[in-house]
């Protein structure tokens, strides 16, 4: 599952900007063969009075935090190629806008995770392609939990 935490100002983003930007990121997933209900984006509002960035007020900077479990990248080469991709798919929202952003990527080992209570198949298994195909967590054998 990969989570994106966004943290705003109110007024930085539509309804309209949130739905696509959220789009945008799980076809950047999905792209990769991941099941679209891995990809879980907030957005996550913060009053001017409560966001401060070096100790100043502010409503010009936006926060993401992205948390990968389903896969990790191998090597800095792709966790490069994969960052610019992020970033272009930020741009128009938030670089396009004069806004200033930070954000960061972590991993959390995939042993802690289930899904509706489920063993989380393991990469490009008949068992995960079945999930992508429903688009939901289901009960699977053991023998599909295999590469296939």
């Amino acid at each position: 599952m990969p989570l994106h935490r966004i943290f705003y100002s109110p007024g930085t983003f539509s309804e309209q900007d949130k739905e696509a930007l959220a789009a945008h990121i799980t076809k950047l997933y999905t792209s990769v063969g991941l099941p679209a209900f891995y990809v879980v984006v907030l957005f996550l509002p913060v009053e001017e009075q409560n966001y401060f960035v070096g100790g100043k007020k502010t409503n010009k900077f936006v926060r993401i935090i992205v948390q990968h479990i389903a896969r990790q990248f191998q090597n800095s080469k792709q966790a490069d190629k994969f960052i610019s991709k992020y970033e272009e798919i930020l741009a128009p929202f938030i670089k396009e806008r004069g806004l200033d952003w930070e954000v960061h990527f972590e991993h959390v080992e995939r042993n802690y995770w289930r899904e509706n209570g489920l063993e989380v198949p393991l990469p490009n298994t008949i068992a995960e392609k079945e999930w992508v195909r429903l688009n939901k967590a289901v009960p699977y054998d053991e023998k599909d939990d295999v590469v296939g």
